[in-house]
């Protein structure tokens, strides 16, 4: 049985090495965008860069004998999981879609949501004049016309330009800890966030931090997923529906676990 995995994500990693570990005799291929320079590397094989759309994808997924295709990317990589629904109904091969749950408010929490990258630059200078920008590097030239905010943004690779006139790069990956959070909040005199509802506890102690020191975070939505494709949100998951598709019963381990 080979499994495809859209990966690129912390859930796509975990769920490469499940599978591998319970059924060491299926293939299992990761594809990654290639979109991050050093990216942390899953088990099994690994193939980097685009397919040529849905097409390409759809050609692959004949070509490359795929019987189970995951895509488990980004919450905001919308592109590729609209190519990825097209490319598995035409080429009949099942596909699940694993999304990480969203991050819920809770109280004290001064959250704006807001439906784009352009809506949270529109709204910013409302809300404060030295921003921590979490949004990924391609996200930072929604905000370059921002010219009286101060912002320091957060990405594993340099962002693209343009930039806002007012900035600070910080180049790091997490997960980060809710101790450094609150060190950078406060040694950047922080008073406005502006994040991704990418999900996780990876880098939900911004969150937190936040919180504590009653700054209002934008929250940029989640874009909408087709209906028509089944989604779950854990690895466990997962791998019972992977167990649905294979001859040989659940890709599990003898404890149960995965």
């Amino acid at each position: 049985m080979h499994v495809l995995i859209l990966g690129g994500t912390t859930e796509a990693r975990r769920l490469a090495q499940a599978v591998c570990d319970a059924r060491p005799e299926w293939r299992v291929t990761t594809s990654l965008a290639g979109r991050v320079a050093r990216p942390l590397l899953p088990v099994g094989e690994v193939r980097t860069g685009g397919f040529g759309g849905a097409d390409g994808l759809a050609r692959a997924l004949r070509e490359l004998h795929v019987d189970a295709l995951i895509d488990a990317t980004h919450p905001f990589a919308g592109t590729i999981s609209f190519h990825a629904a097209t490319a598995a109904t035409e080429a009949h091969v099942p596909l699940l879609a694993l999304r990480r749950p969203g991050w819920v408010p809770t109280e004290g929490d001064n959250w704006h949501r807001v439906a784009s990258l352009e809506d949270a630059a529109t709204s910013l200078p409302a809300l404060g004049r030295r921003a921590f920008l979490t949004v990924g590097r391609q996200g930072v030239p929604a905000f370059a016309s921002v010219d009286d905010v101060f912002f320091l943004v957060r990405a594993v690779d340099p962002p693209e330009p343009p930039l806002p006139g007012h900035t600070q790069v910080l180049l790091s990956r997490g997960p980060f800890t809710l101790e450094d959070e609150r060190a950078l909040l406060q040694e950047h005199q922080i008073d406005v966030l502006v994040t991704k509802d990418a999900g996780g506890s990876a880098t939900s102690a911004k969150l937190v931090a936040a919180r504590e020191a009653g700054i209002p975070v934008i929250v940029v939505e989640r874009p909408p997923v087709l209906a028509s494709v089944q989604r779950v949100g854990s690895v466990a998951e997962v791998m019972d529906w992977l167990g649905q598709l294979s001859p040989w019963g659940s890709p599990r381990t003898e404890s149960g676990g995965v």
